[in-house]
C-alpha cells in the first residue's frame, strides 16, 4: 500500500473562512440597522431555491446571532487547522464545500419548504467526519469535561445535542456529518495518520 502525505502548515484557507463569515455577520448586522435584511438574499430557502441557487453555497457563511458564528468559527478552527494540516488546502476545501453543500441538499430533501437556513455547521460536521475516519484514536477535551474523550464520541455526542434544540437544521448536520465520514474513509487508504 502507498501512502501520500499532503501535510502542511498553511492555514490560511481556514482563516480566510473565518474572517469572510464574520465580515458577512457584520454586513448582515449593518444592513438590518439600515432596513435590509440580507437573510433571505443569502440564506437557504427550498421553496425560493430556483430563483437564487447562490443560497446553497452563500449560506454556509451566514450566522444567525454572534454566539452562532463564534461557536461555530471556533470548531472551524480547531477541527480545520487540525485537518488540513493532514490532507493538504485541496482535500480540505472538497470536505468543507462539499458537506456543506451535501447538508443543504439534506435540508431541501428532509426539511421544511420554507424555512431558511443559514450557518456552516454541516460543512464543520464534515470536517469532524472525516477527522474521526482519520484519527479514530485522536482525544480531545470538550468543556465542561475534565478529561479526554474520543473525538468521535464528542462529534457523535454534540450531533445529538444539537438535534433536538429547537431551531436547529439536523438535516444539514447529518448531510455534512455523511460526507465526512464518506469522504474520510476514501482518504483514509492512502494517508496514514500517528492516530489512526
Amino acid at each position: 500500500m502507498s501512502y501520500r502525505s499532503y501535510r502542511s502548515d498553511n492555514i490560511a484557507p481556514v482563516l480566510a473562512i473565518i474572517v469572510l463569515c464574520f465580515l458577512v455577520y457584520i454586513a448582515t448586522i449593518v444592513a438590518d440597522m439600515t432596513g435590509h435584511n440580507l437573510i433571505p438574499l443569502l440564506g437557504l430557502q427550498t421553496a425560493s431555491f430556483l430563483a437564487h441557487p447562490w443560497t446553497i453555497l452563500t449560506n454556509l457563511f451566514v450566522h444567525g446571532g454572534i454566539w452562532h458564528l463564534v461557536f461555530n468559527m471556533l470548531t472551524l478552527y480547531f477541527f480545520g487547522s487540525f485537518l488540513i494540516r493532514l490532507v493538504g488546502i485541496r482535500d480540505f476545501l472538497i470536505i468543507y464545500f462539499g458537506g456543506g453543500i451535501l447538508g443543504n441538499v439534506f435540508f431541501m430533501l428532509l426539511g421544511s419548504p420554507f424555512a431558511i437556513v443559514i450557518g456552516a455547521s454541516g460543512a464543520i460536521f464534515a470536517l469532524g467526519g472525516t477527522l474521526t475516519v482519520l484519527t479514530p484514536r485522536l482525544r480531545v477535551y470538550v468543556f465542561p469535561i475534565p478529561a479526554p474523550i474520543p473525538l468521535w464520541v464528542a462529534v457523535l455526542v454534540g450531533f445529538l445535542i444539537l438535534s433536538f434544540m429547537p431551531g436547529i437544521a439536523w438535516q444539514g448536520h447529518l448531510g455534512g456529518l455523511v460526507f465526512g465520514l464518506i469522504y474520510g474513509l476514501v482518504l483514509r487508504r492512502s494517508i496514514r495518520t500517528p492516530l489512526s
